[in-house]
């Protein structure tokens, strides 16, 4: 539907003088009037849709069957009772799968022993004691008391140097014991932190997918999540996909399977809702629509957007009503631009729908959500304005301007215009009231032409 703005306002308390006996260079068609006060009101129509306070369908969290259907379409119910139970033995069993991978531990992970056997050269530094025993015998036996001397101070000289080699390679074979030690070390407590991680996050999954096949067991009975009127589903029927795996991507966060969500406007195909109809997961099962109090969605045109405000009231007319007319008013002004089916942008505005009146007085029936409205919008009124009929504005490029008669002659006069009605304007300055001024045939007067 496009966008339409209609300017209203009430017939300004003018006396209009038509000229009479005018001077051939005088327009016939020129009229004159004397500037009053008058109320103005100043409306923007706009196109709207009754929507519903609250909407939520509620959906099929596995694939399974309707085990009992406790509604019927148009069924009035309350928050939290009791609409249908889904059987689902692929969602029992996916519990049980999930339980059970939650209790798997692990095994921890051991550090491995390696290290060097200390050297046993025991029986090899007896053998060497023996032959350095036998060598200083020898020794002795030489005559020669400084030849004896010296080969005594040389065997000496051996078996220290033997006896530090064998403390040097006790010493090596400790020391690398212990870097061997070291590294293992380093390396096991590297490996059990990164296995300690690894557990702590299967856990963590365990839990959670636990926890997701807990949710979609539970969504399994559905109950209304706030009072409202019942509109049954119709579901595919078809398979679903299981497993643990299955649970854990549909995790947005720890939610279950079951969430509300504003109605898609359902499917024309599928079989409808009924006990003991085959379901699969994510099919629509149940909406539960709350007309407690109705709202209003209109597209306001992005040249009016700006003079709505909170709080302005209007009359709102249906085409399923006739003759009848509603009240609302604005609760809010949406931000983000929407284009039009002509090419124009529009915002969103919300509005409360109170009730409606036939001509006659009588009261109207109660809208239902979806029926399209026209909504005209108060969004200026001054009950007492300096007013003018709008044909008295000429456009002069981004100036509004009156032919004024000042001592029988027409003048200029730019004014700033206030709230603009259909039918009359609001001055707001550059005109009195009692001024004498063009209202018919404005266009064709020019400055300083006598008009009586």
């Amino acid at each position: 539907m496009g966008r339409v703005t209609v300017r209203r306002g009430v017939a300004p308390l003018l006396v209009l003088l038509t000229l009479t006996g005018c001077t051939s260079d005088e327009p016939a068609t020129v009229q004159l009037a004397e500037v009053r006060r008058a109320p103005v009101t100043e409306v923007v129509e706009a196109p709207a849709t009754i929507g519903a306070r609250a909407s939520a369908t509620l959906r099929s969290p596995a694939q399974g069957t309707i085990a009992k259907l406790y509604v019927r379409e148009g069924d009035q119910v309350r928050k939290g009772e009791l609409l249908v139970k889904i059987r689902s033995p692929q969602a029992q069993d996916q519990l049980r799968q999930a339980r059970q991978a939650s209790k798997m531990t692990t095994p921890a992970v051991s550090s491995p022993n390696v290290r060097l056997p200390a050297l046993d050269t025991s029986g090899f530094d007896r053998r060497v004691a023996a032959h350095f025993a036998k060598a200083r015998r020898e020794a002795r036996k030489v005559d020669d008391r400084k030849v004896q001397k010296q080969l005594l101070n040389a065997i000496d000289l051996a078996q220290t140097q033997h006896r530090a080699q064998t403390r040097a390679l006790a010493s090596i074979t400790a020391q690398l014991n212990r870097s061997i030690s070291g590294v293992l070390s380093g390396v096991t407590s590297g490996l059990s932190a990164s296995m300690a991680s690894l557990q702590a996050a299967s856990k963590s999954q365990a839990r959670a997918a636990v926890k997701a096949a807990e949710s979609t067991v539970r969504s399994l009975t559905i109950k209304a999540p706030f009072s409202g009127v019942v509109t049954l589903g119709r579901v595919s029927g078809g398979g679903a996909s299981g497993g643990v795996e299955g649970l854990l991507g549909r995790l947005p966060g720890g939610a279950g399977a079951q969430l509300p969500s504003m109605p898609s406007g359902g499917s024309s195909s599928g079989a409808p809702v009924a006990t003991g109809v085959p379901v699969s997961a994510g099919d629509s099962i149940v909406t539960v629509t709350d007309v407690s109090k109705l709202t209003l969605d209109a597209d306001v045109d992005e040249t009016d957007v700006l003079l709505v405000r909170k709080g302005v009231k209007a009359a709102v007319e249906l085409d399923a009503v006739p003759g009848a007319t509603y009240t609302a008013a604005v609760t809010g002004i949406g931000v983000t631009p929407m284009e039009g089916t002509t090419g124009g942008v529009s915002y969103p505005v919300r509005l409360t729908l109170g009730p409606g009146t036939f001509d006659d007085g009588s009261k109207a029936p109660t809208p239902k959500p979806g029926m399209s409205a026209v909504t005209r919008l108060t969004v200026r009124e001054s009950p007492s304005a300096v007013s003018t009929p709008a044909s008295a504005i000429v456009s002069s490029g981004r100036e509004s301007v009156v032919w004024a008669i000042r001592n029988g002659v027409a003048e200029r006069r730019v004014v700033k215009l206030g709230a603009q009605g259909d039918a009359v304007v609001e001055v707001l300055s550059g005109l009195s009231v009692g001024d004498r001024i063009v209202v018919k045939g404005a266009d064709s007067v020019r400055e300083g032409q006598r008009l009586p």
